[in-house]
């Protein structure tokens, strides 16, 4: 059976992770197999790896996409910001190494409220780097994110109605 990816992408303080999530609830609730990894786990580390040339992420999606296909997982969510981006979408399809069907959903947010969810979530003296980096990365994502990469915005929205949304559009769950 051919794996499905949905990947979900956006700027820091877009809701990724709660709507991610939440998709994750709505999909178990329905007994629909899948997995779920948040990507910025899988190369967290100092000194970056990617800055050194090291395409850490993409061996520890192969090697954990590997393990859930041994035990039947046909299906993955996938978490990170520039998921959503063509090289990025190519490198994880190919780590995955079995050809998936892609559905990529790109949320969006203003600056006003991805600034008002950053203030609530970081801690310690790294607030103004995500309001810059977050800023920074909508633009870019918007700017190259391919045309069939579906486009959510999230203000104003409940996580709950935005995976609703994202499952439906996904054909992951059976009306």
């Amino acid at each position: 059976m051919r794996s499905q990816l949905l990947l979900i992408g956006g700027r820091s303080g877009v809701g990724k992770s709660t709507v991610a999530a939440e998709v994750h609830r709505q999909l178990s609730e329905h007994g629909v197999h899948h997995a779920w990894i948040e990507g910025d786990n899988l190369d967290m580390a100092f000194p970056v790896p990617w800055q050194q040339g090291h395409q850490l992420a993409e061996a520890n999606l192969a090697a954990m996409w590997s393990n859930y296909r041994a035990h039947g997982y046909s299906r993955l969510i996938y978490v990170n910001t520039a998921s959503v981006l063509g090289h990025v979408i190519d490198a994880l399809t190919t780590a995955m190494g079995d050809n998936p069907s892609v559905s990529a959903v790109l949320l969006g947010s203003s600056d006003e409220v991805a600034e008002q969810r950053l203030v609530q979530r970081e801690v310690g003296g790294g607030l103004e780097h995500a309001l810059g980096r977050s800023r920074l990365a909508a633009r870019e994502l918007e700017a190259s994110a391919p045309a069939e990469v579906s486009r959510l915005d999230t203000d104003g929205r409940s996580a709950t109605d935005l995976a609703a949304e994202i499952v439906q559009w996904s054909g992951w769950r059976a009306t």
